[in-house]
C-alpha cells in the first residue's frame, strides 16, 4: 500500500491520501489560518476523505471549532511547555465515527490504567546492546520493520526514508544482540515545540516478552533534554495490550482516543494519546 504524502501549505505540514483516508494537520503556523482550513475541506472535497485531524495548540482551537471540529485528546504544555496541543477531528463521513472495537478499546484502556506506577529504571540484560541508531542501521531497521508491520502510515519499509529522517528530525534507538537487531523506536523531535512523538516500536516476534520496549522508551527519555525536547507523547494502537500498558507504566498519563484514526497492516484503528514531561526522565547506570 502506498504511504500518503507529505505537502506544506505556507508554513504547515500536512499529510494526506488514500492510506489513512484523512488528511491530517502535523504541524500549524497560525498566519495560514483561515486559508489552511479552506485548503484543507478542498482536499476532503476533492478526494472524498472521510476524517480530517488536526494537531494544533489551543490558542488556535477555537478557528476550527467553528468549522465543525472536536477535541478527541489534549496534551497539557504540549508547545514549549506554555500552551496546551489540542488533537481535533473533523468527520466527513459520520460512519467513521463508529469503531466496531470500541469495547475492546476500553478493555485495554481501563487495563493500562490499573496498572499505572511509578516509572522504574530498566537495566539492558547481559548480551544486549542498546544504542542510537546510525546510517548504516536503515536497512537492518527497514527488514525489522517490513517483519512486524504489513503497512504503515509512513513509509518506514524503505531504506532511503530512514535515511532521510534520521537526518532530520528523528532519532532512532535499537537494542540489538551480536549484529541482529531485535527491536527499534524512535523519537520524532519538534525541538521549536519542545516535544517529541515516541513511535515506530517494533520487536521481533522472537525476542517479545523481555520488555524491550521499556528500555527503548527510557532510553529515548534520557536522550530528548540533549537535544531540547522537554515533553514526550505517543499515539498508541488502542487495542495493543502491551503498548498502553508500557506507556502507562513509564508514567505516561492518558490524553485522550483518536477514533479510527490510523491505518496501520491494512485497517483503520483507534488511537490512544499518553504524555509525560521529561524533566523527571530516570537515570540507570
Amino acid at each position: 500500500m502506498t504511504a500518503d504524502r507529505l505537502e506544506n501549505f505556507g508554513a504547515s505540514l500536512l499529510q494526506h491520501g488514500p492510506a489513512s483516508d484523512r488528511v491530517y494537520l502535523m504541524k500549524l503556523a497560525a498566519a495560514d489560518l483561515p486559508a489552511l482550513l479552506d485548503h484543507i475541506d478542498g482536499l476532503v472535497a476533492r478526494h472524498g476523505y472521510s476524517k480530517v485531524f488536526a494537531k494544533v495548540p489551543a490558542a488556535q482551537a477555537e478557528a476550527f471549532s467553528l468549522r465543525g471540529y472536536v477535541c478527541e485528546a489534549r496534551v497539557p504544555g504540549f508547545y514549549r511547555g506554555c500552551d496546551d496541543g489540542w488533537f481535533l477531528a473533523r468527520y466527513a463521513d459520520p460512519a467513521r465515527q463508529q469503531d466496531p472495537a470500541a469495547d475492546q478499546v476500553a478493555e485495554v484502556l481501563q487495563l493500562a490504567q490499573a496498572k499505572a506506577r511509578p516509572p522504574r529504571p530498566q537495566v539492558v540484560p547481559d548480551g544486549l546492546v542498546c544504542r542510537l541508531a546510525t546510517a548504516v542501521d536503515c536497512d537492518a531497521m527497514a527488514e525489522l520493520y517490513r517483519q512486524v508491520f504489513a503497512s504503515y502510515p509512513f513509509p518506514i519499509h524503505q531504506p532511503d526514508y530512514l535515511r532521510q529522517t534520521l537526518a532530520e528530525q528523528v532519532r532512532y534507538a535499537g537494542i540489538w544482540r551480536g549484529g541482529q537487531l531485535l527491536a527499534l523506536a524512535s523519537a520524532e523531535m519538534d525541538v521549536a515545540a519542545g516535544h517529541a512523538e515516541m513511535t515506530d516500536f517494533a520487536t521481533r516476534p522472537d525476542a517479545r516478552g523481555q520488555g524491550l520496549a521499556h528500555l527503548l522508551l527510557q532510553f529515548l527519555e534520557r536522550h530528548m533534554p540533549q537535544e531540547g525536547v522537554r515533553l514526550g507523547y505517543t499515539i498508541a494502537r488502542a487495542t495493543s495490550f502491551g503498548m498502553n500498558i508500557t506507556f502507562s507504566q513509564c508514567g505516561y498519563r492518558f490524553g485522550g482516543t483518536l477514533v479510527r484514526n490510523t491505518q496501520i497492516s491494512g485497517g483503520l484503528e483507534s488511537m490512544n494519546v499518553w504524555y509525560r514531561p521529561l524533566a523527571t526522565a530516570l537515570t540507570v547506570t
